[in-house]
């Protein structure tokens, strides 16, 4: 029997730029944040996650650049 359970979405946040991560949801630009709080409402308001899911779970999110600790402050 075969598995029809959807693959769950690849999320993929880029490296930090001027404080910025890139968002990407199954290739498609999503967004950009410039903390943890936001990522986790911006893949909530998406669907992909609740909003208090953890952001080092390699299985939901793929990190490029530095992992969930590295945020960089954004230029205000």
């Amino acid at each position: 029997m075969e598995d029809k359970t959807p693959a769950p979405p690849r999320v993929v946040v880029d490296e930090p730029l001027d404080g910025r991560r890139r968002v990407l949801i199954d290739g498609a630009d999503v967004g950009v944040v410039v903390s943890p709080d936001e990522l986790r409402r911006l893949l909530h308001r998406a669907g992909v996650a609740e909003e208090d899911a953890p952001l080092d779970n390699p299985e939901l999110i793929e990190w490029n650049g530095g992992g969930p600790d590295d945020w960089p402050a954004a230029p205000r």
